[in-house]
């Protein structure tokens, strides 16, 4: 397919310089596009690449307009990467194919289910009793919904997502264990994205509830009872324990892990691989990351850390020794 720069700007708005009869046939990174290809600069740490690529036309702010001028046809814009998202959006709809039924003939929905009729369920996809799918809610393959849970409007949930589980409840008796019945719900909001793979576990008691706007990588796990606020990001690999609470407005680095019954306030922001060990009241960027280092210093580096909370009392004696005394 091909595109006119005019059309494009024409819908999405933006300054366009250059030809507005250019066709454009695809999208690309600006290291690697072609002059019939659309690129964009998000950072001006990519200066350099801008400078030598070969796009027919890039997506810049206007503090780059300059720049991006001596080299071509420039679409200037106060957020190239809203742009770009903008963009691909665009593409995609020029790219519809055919679709077949809204249910897919292999999936599996109860009769007691509510699946609205603009919704999509993909191959192989399996929804239970009383639960819900909204308007316009795209379920790709192998996806489970679980009995009485509940997807708002325009939904993306990918393939082998898992909504609605039992959650991880088990009282200890003797030396087994009693299954806690979990007698919650999963209620996701309108526009979430739950990416491949991931698991959302229903609750025990109350409902595991994902608000609106919320975006989940693949492979992260929800647990039960654990509410994430509007607009929260997850990358790949995120562990959320039990009872958790996420606040609005976070992101959360892949591989890191939230320990159960925190919870963290809106605009908090964890970095990869961090664990969160205790709740999180303010907005901020925090870290949690042992620094990586070869094996033999770490392991020494490992070693003194064990002897910290030794050391800690040795200054605190060696402290009070260096006090001047104090007459009566």
């Amino acid at each position: 397919m091909a595109l006119r720069l005019g059309t494009l700007v024409d819908t999405l708005g933006g300054t366009l310089l250059g030809d507005p009869e250019l066709l454009i046939h695809g999208l690309a990174p600006l290291e690697s596009a072609r002059a019939d290809q659309l690129s964009f600069l998000s950072h001006p740490k990519y200066q350099p690449q801008l400078q030598t690529s070969a796009a027919g036309c890039v997506i810049v702010s206007p503090a780059m307009q300059a720049v991006a001028q001596t080299r071509g046809a420039c679409i200037v814009t106060e957020q190239p990467y809203l742009y770009f998202a903008k963009v691909t959006q665009l593409w995609r709809a020029q790219q519809a194919r055919p679709t077949g039924p809204n249910i897919h003939p292999s999936a599996v929905v109860d009769t007691q289910a509510r699946v609205h009729a603009t919704a999509r369920i993909g191959p192989l996809c399996v929804v239970e009793r009383g639960a819900q799918i909204g308007a316009d809610t795209v379920l790709k393959s192998r996806v489970s919904v679980g009995e009485d849970c509940v997807l708002g409007e325009r939904c993306i949930v990918h393939a082998g997502v898992v909504i609605g589980a039992d959650g991880f409840g088990f009282a200890p008796h003797g030396a087994a264990w009693e299954k806690i019945e979990q007698l919650g719900a999963v209620r996701i909001g309108n526009d979430v994205e739950i990416g491949a793979n991931t698991c959302i576990d229903r609750g025990a008691l109350q409902d595991t509830v994902i608000e609106d706007g919320v975006k989940l990588d693949n492979l992260i796990q929800i647990g039960h009872n654990v509410r994430v606020g509007q607009n929260t990001a997850m990358a790949g690999c995120v562990g959320v324990a039990g009872s958790a609470t996420i606040g609005a407005g976070c992101t959360i680095g892949g591989g890191a892990v939230v320990l159960g019954h925190l919870s963290l306030a809106d605009g908090v922001h964890i970095s990869a691989a961090s664990v969160v060990t205790r709740s999180i009241t303010k907005p901020g960027q925090y870290s949690g990351v042992f620094p990586l280092d070869d094996n033999a210093s770490w392991e020494k580096n490992a070693a003194t850390l064990k002897q910290l909370h030794a050391l800690r009392d040795r200054i605190r004696q060696l402290e009070q020794q260096l006090k001047p005394s104090q007459t009566p």
